[in-house]
């Protein structure tokens, strides 16, 4: 859970600290899978207060992601532009992709999402990353 930890850090941190307000990560689950050894399944909910976003990110895995409630603007770097995903919806964030945009998508209600990660064990989920575009991937 010490990595769970890392990814509440990074994501909680909003994306302009002074304009948004952070989004709040709770740790789900995490188990290692036997099927891959090294590699641990984790889930976490993460709660958009009206308005909120996090900070851009990558992860060292692979990540589903699953919108509960309301609706999150999304912009992975390899999936090309920014999208608003709705409730029902999912996106796939790829390993060695950036999560360049990820936001609630309205300034008054608030969204939810189910974020499914496979990762080494022990890994650090969320990296925060500098904005520089060209070196996005």
């Amino acid at each position: 859970m010490r990595s769970a930890f890392a990814l509440l850090l990074v994501l909680s941190a909003p994306a302009l600290a002074a304009e948004a307000p952070a989004a709040k990560v709770s740790p789900l689950m995490a188990q290692a899978l036997a099927n891959a050894p090294g590699q641990t399944l984790t889930a976490v909910t993460v709660n958009y207060p009206p308005g909120g976003k996090s900070a851009a990110h990558r992860h060292p895995g692979s990540v589903f992601v699953y919108v509960v409630s309301g609706k999150v603007r999304s912009q992975v770097s390899t999936n090309g532009p920014a999208k608003i995903y709705g409730p029902g919806e999912t996106f796939f964030e790829p390993q060695g992709s950036t999560h360049m945009v990820s936001e609630n998508a309205s300034d008054s209600e608030p969204a939810s999402i189910l974020a499914v990660f496979v990762a080494p064990t022990g890994a650090t989920l969320s990296t925060p990353v500098m904005h520089d575009m060209k070196d996005m991937k």
